[in-house]
C-alpha cells in the first residue's frame, strides 16, 4: 500500500528498524511487565491537552502489539475530535457512536486494517452526548465482548483536562498511559491531569514524554513507569 502523509506517522509499520520503533516496542514490553499478578489487556492512552501526540502514540503502540502476534483492537473513543481513521485510511461514517446507540453490532462496526492482527473501531459520527455513551452499560458490554476475541484493547480518548471522557474510560481499563508533550504543557497542567486520573482511582502505567529532542536534534520520546 502506498504511503500517505498520515500512515507515515505509523513509523512502527513503515520503518520497524528505526530507533523510534524500538522505543514503541520497549513501551509495549514495559506495559506487559508492569503487573506480575494481573494481565494488562485494556489500556487507555490520553494526554492532558490537545497536540501532545496521544493518537500517534496509541496507533504505533497498537502496531507494536500486533507485530508481536497479539490480536489487537484499537478504539477511537475520542468522539469529539476523532483522528484514528486517518492513520489507517478508514471511513468514519460509522463506528463506536453507532454501536453504542444500538444502530450496529460489533461485527458491523469493526474494520480490518492493512496491518496483520490489527483491527480498528473508528469513532463514528460525533454524538451530542459522548460522556454519557462512554459511561453506559453498552460500553461495559462492548469491552467484555471484545476481550473474548482480542488479546489487547487500546482506547484513545479526548484530552483529560478538556472533558470528563478520559476519566470515564479510565475506570473501565486495566491501566492508563499518560502522554506528555515535551515543552508544550506546563507542569501544573500535567499535574492537574494526573490528579484527575488518580481521583477516579485509575491505574497509571507510566508516562510517555513525547517529542523530546535528543542529541542528534531528532524528535523522540522516553517512557517513565509509574511508581508503585
Amino acid at each position: 500500500m502506498p504511503a500517505s502523509a498520515n500512515n507515515l506517522k505509523l513509523i512502527t509499520h513503515e520503518n520497524p528498524r528505526s530507533y523510534i520503533s524500538e522505543s514503541y516496542r520497549m513501551l509495549r514490553t514495559n506495559i506487559q511487565f508492569s503487573e506480575i499478578d494481573h494481565q494488562i489487556r485494556t489500556i487507555l492512552v490520553s494526554s492532558s491537552e490537545p497536540g501532545e501526540g496521544k493518537s500517534t502514540t496509541i496507533s504505533n503502540l497498537a502496531v507494536a502489539f500486533a507485530q508481536e502476534g497479539k490480536n489487537v483492537v484499537l478504539i477511537d473513543a475520542d468522539m469529539r475530535n476523532p483522528s484514528l481513521h486517518h492513520y489507517f485510511m478508514k471511513s468514519n461514517r460509522q463506528g463506536l457512536s453507532n454501536l453504542l446507540a444500538g444502530q450496529l453490532n460489533v461485527k458491523q462496526a469493526l474494520s480490518e486494517t492493512h496491518i496483520e492482527h490489527l483491527t480498528v473501531l473508528t469513532s463514528g459520527p460525533i454524538p451530542p452526548n459522548p460522556a454519557e455513551m462512554l459511561a453506559s452499560k453498552r460500553m461495559d458490554q462492548l469491552l467484555e465482548d471484545l476481550l473474548q476475541t482480542f488479546d489487547v484493547v487500546l482506547l484513545d480518548s479526548p484530552p483529560i483536562l478538556a472533558v470528563t471522557d478520559a476519566q470515564i474510560v479510565a475506570t473501565k481499563c486495566d491501566g492508563v498511559v499518560f502522554v506528555l508533550g515535551s515543552g508544550k504543557v506546563k507542569r501544573d497542567r500535567a499535574s492537574k491531569a494526573l490528579a484527575r486520573l488518580q481521583h477516579v482511582n485509575a491505574k497509571i502505567l507510566g508516562v510517555v514524554l513525547n517529542n523530546k529532542p535528543n542529541n542528534n536534534n531528532e524528535e523522540t520520546y522516553t517512557y517513565y513507569g509509574a511508581s508503585k
